[in-house]
Parts: C-alpha cells; structure tokens; sequence
C-alpha cells in the first residue's frame, strides 16, 4: 500500500513542531475537507503540525473521494475488519511524521469526522497509534466497541443530536464502552446539529488539545 499523504499546516509560530495534530477525514471526503480546521487550533498550538492525510482507497460510488475501509458490506466481521487495515495504515502514516519531523509518538493527537473518527479511534485505542495523546472523535462511534482496548489516552466525543447518518446512538454506545474500560471521556451531544461540526464542538476540541498538549 502507497504511503498516505495530504495538506498540511503549520506550525503557526514557524520553527519546528512540538505537537502533531492528525485530521482524519469521513467517507466520500479528503484531506482538504478538515485541513482547515488547523487554522482555529493553531490558536490553541500554535507550535503544532497539523495533517490530514488522504484516505487510503478510493472511495465507494464516489468519483474523486476517498474512504479508510469500504462500506458495502457492513457486517461486524467486514467492519471490523476494515476499521483495523485503516487503523494500522493511519498508524504507518503517525510513525513516519513523527520521525520526519523529530516529534515524540505521545505528543500526538487524533481528530476524526465520521468514518474518520472510527479509525481514530480505534487506531489510538488498539495498539496502532500506541502513544496518543488524545482522541477528539466528531459524528463517529466505535466500531465492535466490546472489544477490549490496550490504551487509555482521554477522549472526547461529539455529536450531533439530528445526525442523519451516523446515529447520535452511536457515541452514545462509545461513551458507555470507554467509561466501562476506564478510559477518560467526555461527551458533547448538540442538540439541533446533523451530520457536521459547529463552533461548540470545535471549541471543545480546541480545550482538550490547549489542555493535553499547550505545554508551558
């Protein structure tokens, strides 16, 4: 499998990074949909490197997009199945950006939208991201979320109440199955909020990046 690759930017203040901070696209997207967000963040990091690869597939009935594992069969063996390649290439794409650029596997964060916040979480919870140092996981959910989890990195989870496609149901069961493992979580569920992003999650997501990785 080709090397991941996609925009990028920062670190805001120049100079070398001190964080990374990996923006994990949805289904049918790329990169280019959440690069854009590094902008707010670099106000909470502004020593951070923010990236958002492009999905490793081509994407399902959708010219031009891509996907982190194929949906047309959605049973828990192919789902699960699939979360676990993304997840191992997601940690591929973390292992090589940390060495690039001298950064410390722990002082990586993963954000995901939808499908991309499946694979981020279940590559910081599973073993292929081992070290991160938080999950920010928007309008997604665990993927076999009663399999066990070999790390402990906080998480936050945020979802809209009107969310069309991914069930607000879905978080919902994440919550549960963190909080039984004794993973640090907290969830945010916007009422009147579809399938997106508004300016309380992202706020909250800026929190949680200032708290785990601001430094001095």
């Amino acid at each position: 499998m080709e090397a991941l690759d996609g925009p990028t930017y920062g670190p805001a203040e120049g100079g070398a990074p001190d964080a990374i901070v990996v923006l994990v696209h949805g289904f049918g997207a790329d990169g280019n949909d959440l690069i854009d967000l590094a902008a707010l963040w670099a106000e909470a990091l502004p020593r951070a490197l923010f990236l958002a690869p492009h999905g490793p597939e081509a994407c399902d009935g959708i010219p031009f997009g891509r996907q982190w594992f194929p949906l047309w069969d959605r049973s828990s063996a192919q789902l699960e199945a699939g979360v676990a390649s993304a997840a191992a290439a997601l940690g591929r794409f973390v292992a090589r950006a940390c060495a690039a650029h001298e950064v410390e596997p722990s002082r990586v964060a993963l954000m995901g939208f939808s499908q991309g916040a499946m694979t981020a979480l279940e590559a910081g919870l599973r073993g292929a991201v081992p070290e991160a140092a938080c999950i920010l996981a928007y309008s997604g959910g665990m993927i076999g979320a009663e399999r066990p989890v070999t790390a402990h990195p906080p998480v936050l989870l945020v979802h809209g109440e009107d969310d069309e496609v991914v069930p607000a149901a879905a978080s919902r069961a994440a919550e549960s199955a963190l909080e039984a493992a004794g993973v640090p979580v907290r969830a945010l569920y916007r009422p009147g909020l579809g399938h997106g992003l508004d300016e309380v999650g992202l706020a909250a997501g800026a929190e949680v990046l200032r708290g785990v990785l601001g430094g001095e």
